[in-house]
């Protein structure tokens, strides 16, 4: 099944722009993976563009659409995340999204002025969409979930960019980061694209022995959740 043009873009501008590259990296969990994804790599304008309206589309076609009142951003990479998409979704439907709001989080408090660690708008009595890049073992959705909570709001939901759909390392061998976060909260997590995305979106696009080593990569670790 061909991807949605929003998808094909997203993964145009990635692969254009570096975000997403292809060899051998090392990752944190001390994998090697074949693909490498960066959502702090899309800074400039014609990368920026397709990356914010791939976002707002993939949560204007999903079940989480206007079903939020809050686009919150944990600090720091979600902080423009927050800000720029919901500006994208106010372009795709008016109506809906004109009484929503954003906000973010601070690391530190701040003690003078407005005070606090959140910036725009208050949680309390909210429905909330957490929106960043990945979710890599979970911890930071983890701590945003408690913030909100904690400052009176109902976490919906979580939209990433990209789900690499493989399994913990410390893990039961079928269980991804995101699986484990849907089943501890009991939420929707969604992604503009999947690694299944990835490498049926790459073919004829990046090199037959790239594909064959994600493919092998998502044998060995794929996750079945």
């Amino acid at each position: 099944m061909s991807l949605p043009e929003y998808k094909k873009e997203f993964l145009k501008a990635a692969v254009a722009g570096g975000a997403l590259r292809f060899g051998s990296f090392e990752l944190k969990s001390k994998r090697t993976s074949p693909y490498f994804f960066n959502a702090g790599d899309f800074y400039t304008g014609e990368l920026h563009e397709p990356i914010m309206d791939a976002y707002a589309q993939t949560i204007a076609t999903s079940e989480l659409a206007g079903g939020f009142d809050v686009l919150f951003g944990p600090a720091y990479k979600g902080i423009p995340l927050a800000a720029t998409v919901f500006y994208a979704l106010i372009k795709t439907d008016r109506a809906k999204y004109a009484k929503a709001a954003y906000s973010f989080d601070r690391k530190e408090a701040k003690d003078h002025g407005e005070g606090g660690s959140i910036v725009g708008s208050p949680l309390r009595g909210k429905r909330v969409l957490i929106i960043d890049d990945v979710v890599s073992a979970g911890t930071a959705k983890r701590q945003a979930i408690d913030m909100i909570r904690a400052a009176g709001g109902t976490v919906v939901g979580i939209i990433v960019a990209l789900d690499r759909q493989e399994t913990l390392p410390d893990g039961d061998g079928k269980t991804s980061a995101i699986g484990q976060l849907r089943k501890e909260y009991q939420i929707p997590i969604i992604s503009i694209v999947k690694l299944d995305d990835i490498i049926d979106g790459m073919k004829g696009v990046i090199s037959d022995s790239d594909i064959k080593n994600i493919e092998e990569y998502r044998t060995k670790f794929g996750a079945s959740d």
